[in-house]
C-alpha cells in the first residue's frame, strides 16, 4: 500500500484504510498506466520519507508538483540537481538571499532542508505532465490535511509556512499554540511581489525556533 520507512507508516496506518484513499489509489494507478505523470511513482511520498514526524522543525507547504519533466521528485519547491531550477524556486532563493544574506546555489535541490527538519509537503502530491492542478480534488487534499492534523497535535513547537492559496487554506487545521504559523502569497512570479518578497519568513523560523530552545534550519544549500 504505502511504505515511508519511519513514524508516519504508523501514524497513517488508518489514513490509507479509508475509502477516499482507496479511490484515489485507484485513479493513480489509471492515471500513471495512461499519462505521464509526476513525480515518478517511487517518490510521491519523498518528503515523509525524508523527514520524519519528530524531526519536523518547519513544514513549507505547496500547492503541486513541478508539472515538466524531469522536474518533481516528491519535495515541494525542490528539483534534483542538474534540472534547473523553476522560477518559483528561484524567487525563493531571492528571498533567501534578501532576508539572510544567503546566495543562491548553483542548484535546486532542497534534500538538505529535510535533512534539517524542514518537512517539504505539497497539499497535492502528484499531477499530470503539462496540467498544473489536474488531481486536484481526487483525495490527495484530504490526506495531507491528515498530515497537517497530526502535526498539529505535536507539543513540540513548529513552524508552518504557508506560500500560496491552496497551502493558507490549511491554516484552520493548525489550532494548536505552541506552533507558529506564517502566511504570505506563493513564491511565484506572478504573485511573488505581492507578499512573498520581504516576507523574511527563514529568518522568522529560526527566531522562533531558537527561543524555544530547538536548533534553528540550516538554510545554506552546498
Amino acid at each position: 500500500m504505502m511504505h515511508i520507512g519511519n513514524e508516519w507508516d504508523a501514524l497513517l496506518a488508518d489514513e490509507i484504510k479509508k475509502d477516499y484513499y482507496l479511490r484515489l489509489r485507484e485513479f493513480l494507478k489509471q492515471e500513471y498506466s495512461t499519462h505521464r505523470i509526476y513525480p515518478p511513482m517511487n517518490d510521491i511520498f519523498n518528503a515523509l520519507r525524508r523527514t520524519s514526524y519528530s524531526d519536523v522543525k518547519a513544514v513549507i507547504l505547496g500547492q503541486d508538483p513541478y508539472h515538466g519533466a524531469g522536474q518533481a521528485h516528491g519535495m515541494c519547491f525542490s528539483v534534483k540537481k542538474g534540472t534547473p531550477p523553476p522560477p518559483s524556486l528561484q524567487n525563493i532563493f531571492k528571498e533567501l538571499k534578501r532576508d539572510l544574506g544567503i546566495d543562491p546555489p548553483n542548484h535546486g535541490e532542497l534534500t538538505a532542508w529535510a535533512d534539517s527538519g524542514v518537512l517539504l509537503l505539497n497539499t497535492v502530491l502528484t499531477v499530470r505532465e503539462g496540467q498544473a492542478n489536474s488531481h486536484k480534488g481526487m483525495g490527495w487534499e484530504q490526506f495531507t490535511d491528515r498530515i497537517i492534523e497530526l502535526l498539529n497535535q505535536r507539543e513540540k513547537p513548529m513552524v508552518f509556512l504557508l506560500w500560496g492559496g491552496n497551502a493558507r487554506s490549511k491554516a484552520r487545521l493548525i489550532t494548536n499554540p505552541n506552533h507558529l504559523v506564517l502566511q504570505c502569497a506563493h513564491p511565484s512570479p506572478l504573485s511573488a511581489y505581492n507578499g512573498f518578497f520581504g516576507c523574511r519568513h527563514f529568518s522568522k523560523t529560526n527566531e522562533f525556533l531558537e527561543q524555544h530552545g530547538i536548533a534553528p534550519i540550516n538554510w545554506k544549500l552546498d
